[in-house]
């Protein structure tokens, strides 16, 4: 093709012309103007026609890269990158994370950096031997498949299931560092009045409130510190739910993931149902939940609720799956709906045993979340990661990967794919852990083991399918 692109930009404009570059050619790629494997001019004609300065133009292009809508070839320069193969950014999600990494690692990590989660001093009572843990998460575009469902049905209690995943993923990071009590949460709940209605704020707060009485019957001491409802019509056309988490807790009780070579890595299953939930678990977490809706949901839901989706998003992957709400889930005894929407399993119940009984054993605890199976690679120091004994891949993950035609590597990348907690502990403590997973119908099982290396810590997994990967 020609590779003259049609741009307009303004330096008059209050948006950075660096800004405005990125988001016409970003729109330019979504609107198919820019097909895959097109070929974009070189930094210097861009920046001569366009009366921009080269160190610009390049910036712009090195994010266009960094989102995966780019590919930067030797002695050619960029081109558009194929969308089929990078379809978690084309919508607007970083899987990794990496951008964020950046900023992060490069801030105070605290007074442990090697913990899943940041641990500071006491600033809230100033005891020399306590330390302060506060997390915030929330429950991510699955809001949007239990807006879709309270569209389709009337029903606003599967927004319960919204306010448990919100909790859990600030409640089970904190497990990681060995927080089982004393738990302070908040919720903030943003949404669209025009479209989200008391009723759904309603169920929300009800829905927290009984979660998190569940969790105290369980032992588990985490009570709620209020939290604020805010409209905000121009930010989501749906619901966002965010929760806050803080407890306070001695030094000598953290869990700061010392992990090392020649130990054991306990999996506990995400699938099934466990004793204190209600109903079978498809394991589906709160996590890569943009691909999984639109991959697998058909395209009647981006007709009638243009609302729960980008309008800049290429239409090719706006709800372009095969599946309604209501249909049966592929070898599995849910509907797509009840396995998109399962409440994310806490492992808080188990974890809360677990330190009782063997606290100083354990080395570590990664609640593989952002980052998935590879999330283990942010901690421990020379550390070759093995996983050659996974789960069973529960259905779900097998509709995403069959809906999406996500590359397997990638999918282990960004789902749980059947274990979202993993233990990290001496080889003759294994049965012994596995044991008290079963008292609470948890699936548990050594997925794998850990062993030296001197150049780096990297993973090597083993899929049940005999699929070999490997990441650093």
């Amino acid at each position: 093709m020609d590779n003259r692109l049609n741009l307009n930009i303004d330096s008059d404009n209050a948006t950075p012309v660096f800004q405005q570059l990125v988001d016409q050619i970003h729109f330019a790629i979504n609107t198919g103007d820019l097909a895959a494997g097109d070929r974009l001019p070189s930094i210097r004609a861009l920046a001569s026609e366009h009366h921009l300065a080269t160190n610009t133009v390049a910036k712009a292009l090195r994010q266009l890269e960094f989102r995966g809508l780019l590919i930067a070839r030797d002695r050619s320069g960029y081109v558009v990158a194929n969308v089929d193969d990078n379809r978690y950014r084309s919508r607007g999600v970083s899987s990794d994370k990496t951008e964020v990494h950046r900023v992060v690692d490069s801030m105070d990590l605290g007074a442990l950096p090697g913990a899943f989660c940041k641990v500071t001093e006491d600033y809230l009572s100033g005891d020399p031997d306590a330390c302060n843990v506060i997390h915030a998460d929330g429950s991510g575009t699955k809001s949007i498949i239990a807006y879709l469902s309270y569209k389709e049905t009337g029903d606003a209690s599967v927004f319960k299931g919204i306010s448990q995943d919100s909790i859990v993923m600030n409640l089970d990071d904190l497990l990681c560092i060995g927080t089982t009590g004393r738990i302070l949460i908040s919720n903030t709940v943003n949404r669209n009045a025009l479209n989200v209605p008391g009723e759904v704020v309603a169920a929300l707060i009800e829905g927290s409130e009984e979660f998190l009485a569940l969790l105290r019957d369980q032992g588990v001491q985490i009570y709620s510190g209020g939290g604020e409802t805010a409209d905000v019509g121009d930010l989501t056309g749906t619901v966002v739910v965010d929760s806050s988490a803080v407890a306070i807790m001695k030094k000598t009780e953290v869990i700061a993931n010392s992990i090392r070579p020649d130990m054991s890595i306990v999996g506990l299953s995400s699938t099934g149902q466990c004793t204190y939930e209600k109903a079978e678990n498809s394991g589906v977490g709160s996590n890569g939940l943009t691909n999984a809706r639109h991959d697998m949901l058909h395209t009647d839901y981006g007709r009638d609720y243009p609302e729960t989706f980008d309008g800049n998003i290429n239409p090719s992957l706006v709800y372009c799956g095969p599946w309604h709400l209501g249909d049966p889930l592929p070898n599995s005894s849910l509907t797509v709906g009840q396995a998109l929407l399962s409440p994310t399993r806490t492992y808080a119940p188990f974890i809360h045993l677990l330190l009782n009984n063997m606290r100083s054993q354990v080395a570590g605890i990664i609640h593989c979340s952002g980052g998935a199976q590879t999330k283990c690679l942010k901690f421990g120091r020379d550390i070759h990661f093995v996983k050659d004994n996974l789960f069973p891949l529960p259905p779900l993950f097998s509709a995403i990967q069959q809906g999406s035609q996500t590359n397997w590597e990638e999918m282990y990348r960004v789902f749980n794919m059947g274990h979202r907690m993993e233990v990290y502990i001496p080889h003759h403590l294994v049965d012994e852990v596995i044991e008290m997973a079963r008292e609470f119908d948890i699936d548990a099982q050594r997925v794998g083991y850990t062993e030296a290396t001197n150049n780096g810590s990297r993973l090597s997994l083993a899929d049940p399918a005999g699929r070999e990967f490997t990441y650093q």
